[in-house]
């Protein structure tokens, strides 16, 4: 019996777009049956978090700042022409128009499909945060040499 294909993605980036090639390849993979790992660090976890909008979460006032200032995944900037925040709303209605899967669609997809979320020990204490601060989707929250070990035999991508 031939070994399932892998493939490990770490998101982490909180861009809109860099999220959108993520949860694409992830679900794309998921779809034609790749084990999908996805390790969210750093502004990655942005896009994972229970509360969508902005939130002062985390110990300690820098942490709550850094925490709210980062939005939430309703407030994920577009890398380049962000425009006070308002292209991934216009990037969003492209996508709607023309039928291509949104940001939403495609982190639901990767649920659905039954890609591994996982979450970076490291960036959640420097940030302040806990297990209960994101998406209950979240499998683990681990550290770096976990996740390489979970993605052994498979190809990493990092965005």
């Amino acid at each position: 019996m031939a070994n399932k294909k892998k493939i490990s993605i770490v998101l982490f980036s909180g861009d809109f777009d860099r999220a959108i090639a993520a949860f694409t390849i992830a679900s794309g993979a998921a779809a034609v049956n790749y084990e999908v790992n996805l390790f969210f660090t750093f502004w990655g976890l942005n896009t994972i978090k229970k509360e969508k909008g902005r939130k002062a979460l985390g110990k300690g006032l820098l942490a709550r700042a850094f925490n709210f200032l980062m939005g939430g995944f309703k407030n994920l900037p577009l890398s380049r022409l962000n425009f006070g925040g308002i292209s991934p709303k216009l990037m969003t209605g492209l996508m709607k128009n023309r039928n291509v899967a949104t940001l939403k669609e495609l982190l639901e997809a990767s649920i659905q499909l039954k890609t591994n979320f996982f979450a970076c020990e490291m960036s959640m204490n420097i940030l302040g945060l806990k297990k209960e601060d994101f998406i209950p989707e979240i499998k683990e929250v681990l550290g770096v040499a976990k996740f390489l070990k979970l993605s052994e035999d498979g190809e990493i991508l990092f965005i």
